[in-house]
């Protein structure tokens, strides 16, 4: 680990964005140029005091998972980020491995959507960021460990995910589910996470094994989709994503058109708040939703 290396690193990175960059208010002028360091801090979800060792060369080594963080907070590019894991004594992970590290110019995007649910997600349907709308409508998928950070594998093993589709548009939305993974396969490969995933839902659903056989292969989003909210029922919503040039990850969003009811429903959804919709989550899972 370099720590003179890391620290001024992280301070020139630091003081090369401004608030705007990572979607925060400017506010009042600033004595300092660029983010302070409990605005970094915060975006990466650590504590100013660790963020602040770092930076004055007296920190311990950060994880992999810290300097995953890190480099999703001051947006590094792909070269970037790579130094940053070296200088911090770590190998950098390899391009395909590396669905943890956001794309720049999603998340750019991402931070200026305010208003209406946006996330950003892996080819295996991993929720890598998500907007606190999105955080309302969908649940808020930072919780989630393991093979169950993949919305497919939680499609096929979690009742409660069906919960909020209707019952009309799961076939549908299962052969999509399947259809996306067999193309993360086919780039990323048998021994690739994506391998760990069909082998293991291969085993554990006979609905998955079944579609898997189909051999369909597509990588989009339907361009409609209806969503059920625990408490404020069926959204009408149109569906647009934006993919990196790798098509690895995409940026996902949700809208209504102005003056219906579900833009209402938006609207309120935005007042609620994901509070309101994680303690409904709750009880329907205690109910058996989806069974």
């Amino acid at each position: 680990m370099d720590r003179a290396a890391l620290a001024d690193f992280l301070r020139r990175r630091r003081e090369a964005l401004q608030p705007e960059d990572v979607g925060l208010p400017s506010g009042a002028r600033r004595r300092a140029p660029g983010l302070r360091r409990e605005e970094v801090a915060s975006l990466a979800v650590m504590s100013t005091d660790y963020y602040t060792r770092l930076e004055q060369r007296r920190g311990p080594q950060p994880s992999e998972h810290m300097l995953a963080s890190l480099a999703r907070a001051l947006r590094l590019t792909g070269d970037e980020r790579t130094y940053l894991y070296r200088v911090a004594g770590h190998n950098a992970p390899v391009p395909l491995s590396s669905s943890a590290h956001v794309a720049p110019a999603l998340l750019r995007v991402l931070d200026r959507l305010d208003d209406t649910p946006a996330c950003i997600l892996s080819d295996l349907g991993e929720t890598l960021v998500q907007n606190r709308m999105a955080a309302a409508l969908l649940g808020d998928a930072s919780g989630h460990t393991g093979l169950a950070r993949s919305a497919v594998y939680r499609w096929f093993t979690d009742p409660v995910e069906r919960s909020r589709y209707p019952e009309a548009d799961r076939d549908r939305h299962s052969r999509a589910q399947v259809a996306s993974l067999r193309a993360a396969h086919g780039l990323r490969g048998p021994r690739s996470r994506a391998g760990e995933l069909v082998r293991t839902l291969q085993k554990t659903s006979g609905e998955f094994a079944e579609l898997w056989e189909r051999h369909e292969v597509a990588q989009r989003f339907e361009d409609h989709k209806t969503l059920i909210h625990p408490e404020l029922g069926a959204l009408e919503l149109d569906c647009q994503a934006l993919f990196t040039e790798d098509q690895s990850q995409t940026l996902l969003v949700l809208t209504a058109p102005p003056r219906t009811e579900s833009h209402e429903k938006l609207q309120l959804l935005a007042v609620l708040g994901l509070d309101r919709f994680a303690e409904g989550e709750h009880r329907d899972a205690h109910r058996g939703v989806g069974d």
